[in-house]
């Protein structure tokens, strides 16, 4: 028997939950589908989850710094009692979600959605027809392709670890390898980063990456560029990693493998059978989140193919965009104001808008101000090691159209500085902005 619903919706993060509530508080008949505990990839497994972890990792360096000029005594990382005090963040959150659905009124489904028509999906042993279907599945890890994939161990299965072993090895140079690295080093592990090009975190600034792989090298942790991994080989209870430096064959032995060379879209749901056109990026959808395919369908998140980073703010805006579009027929489209972006590492990295070379690119008169500001009262109070700074700035409209930042305030900074070219605030404005001082924001005066 096929159960028939106004709305179809796989996922249930940010960009499938936000859909299917406001669809379902108009009146619909929803229907949510997800093989995995409810909630989504951020509030579990990702985002949150990982803050809880890396605040840890600050409060160790900070202690570190602060030796010998007023602070005493050691501090240290207790992993088990830490992990028990990171899932008192996530352990409900699939019972409170099944909840809320309850409430509303939402049918669930646990299990792996497929297409079987253009309208038709089918979970375990039931089809369900849709009169719209929204794909709000997020990402996995990329596929390597390389001998051993087997034997690495997910993000998801990191943070879920009892005990972090002696030695491990991050393959891949984004986000998910410096911040668990430096997670990592600070407990104790001996930490190395394989990455197969010359310049990691590639969407960051390049002058402030170099910055922050000295200080990660300082503390600790091994990082190898133009290290491109061909295969792992089980050895015993340890793992041999085969890499390639420089035309050479090396290796590495650890305890630990973990991948973090990269998430793709998780569409391996018979997008055929849909109709459901895509490509490298997800689905192709027009620009009210619509598939170019198939009108019965939509997507959202990270598995829509869109200009935006897959962030969970933008998914969270695409699916208020689906849901207007769904409620009210085609009206809205995507608008993607700044977004910025963090890295977790100790210092923290951050960047909104234009780089430097997209503003060189651009034809725009540009002027770029940066420095290092190790030596600033704001860093030295608590002796930082690394704190830097990069501001394009639209010389002919005297705003703002990049920031980058490296230091412990990079993550707050960045969003006002988002907001600066948000908004368009003339420089003018923002140096006679009178912040609160001595604080972050009360440098910015001097970085435009």
């Amino acid at each position: 028997m096929v159960k028939e619903y106004d709305l179809l919706v796989i996922g249930t993060g940010s960009a499938g939950s936000i859909t299917a509530t406001k669809c379902r508080k108009e009146g619909w008949s929803v229907a949510i589908i997800d093989d995995r505990p409810l909630g989504g990839t951020c509030s579990q497994r990702g985002c949150d989850p990982k803050k809880v972890l890396v605040e840890a990792a600050e409060l160790i360096d900070w202690n570190e710094r602060m030796r010998g000029k007023g602070i005493e005594g050691d501090s240290k990382i207790d992993w088990p009692t830490l992990m028990e005090f990171k899932r008192t963040f996530t352990q409900s959150i699939p019972e409170d979600t099944e909840e809320k659905y309850e409430k509303l009124g939402i049918d669930m489904y646990h299990g792996k959605a497929v297409f079987q028509s253009e309208n038709e999906l089918k979970v375990c042993s039931e089809v369900l027809k849709g009169k719209y279907i929204l794909i709000a599945s997020g990402a996995e890890p990329i596929k390597m392709g390389i001998e051993g994939e087997e034997y690495l161990t997910q993000s998801d299965d990191f943070m879920e670890l009892k005990s972090l072993p002696k030695k491990i090895i991050f393959i891949g140079g984004g986000f998910i390898s410096f911040e668990f690295a430096h997670l990592a080093a600070r407990v104790g592990s001996e930490v190395h980063i394989l990455h197969r090009s010359e310049n990691a975190l590639k969407n960051f600034d390049q002058d402030l990456v170099k910055m922050l792989i000295k200080r990660t090298e300082e503390m600790g942790v091994h990082v190898h560029l133009n290290t491109p991994v061909n295969g792992i080989e089980k050895c015993g209870h340890s793992f041999v990693v085969k890499g390639e430096q420089e035309d050479r064959q090396v290796e590495w032995k650890a305890d630990l493998v973990v991948h973090g060379a990269g998430r793709t879209p998780a569409l391996d749901i018979d997008l055929e059978k849909g109709n459901v056109q895509r490509d490298k990026q997800g689905v192709c959808v027009n620009e009210y989140m619509q598939s170019v395919s198939n009108p019965h369908v939509y997507a959202a998140g990270d598995v829509a193919s869109s200009d935006a980073p897959p962030l969970t703010p933008v998914a969270t805006t695409e699916s208020h965009v689906v849901a207007s579009n769904l409620l009210k027929g085609n009206n809205k489209t995507a608008d993607y104001p700044v977004i910025p972006s963090v890295v977790y590492t100790v210092p923290k990295l951050s960047s909104v808008g234009m780089s430097e070379q997209e503003a060189k690119n651009s034809g725009l008169k540009i002027y770029v101000k940066s420095q290092d500001i190790t030596e600033w009262f704001t860093y030295k109070q608590t002796n930082e090691g690394a704190a830097a700074f990069k501001v394009i700035i639209d010389q002919e409209k005297d705003v703002v159209l990049g920031a980058h930042f490296l230091g412990s305030g990079a993550d707050e900074l960045i969003n006002l500085f988002a907001m600066a070219i948000r908004f368009q605030i003339p420089l003018t404005e923002l140096k006679k902005m009178p912040f609160a001082y001595p604080t972050i924001a009360s440098d910015i005066s001097y970085m435009v």
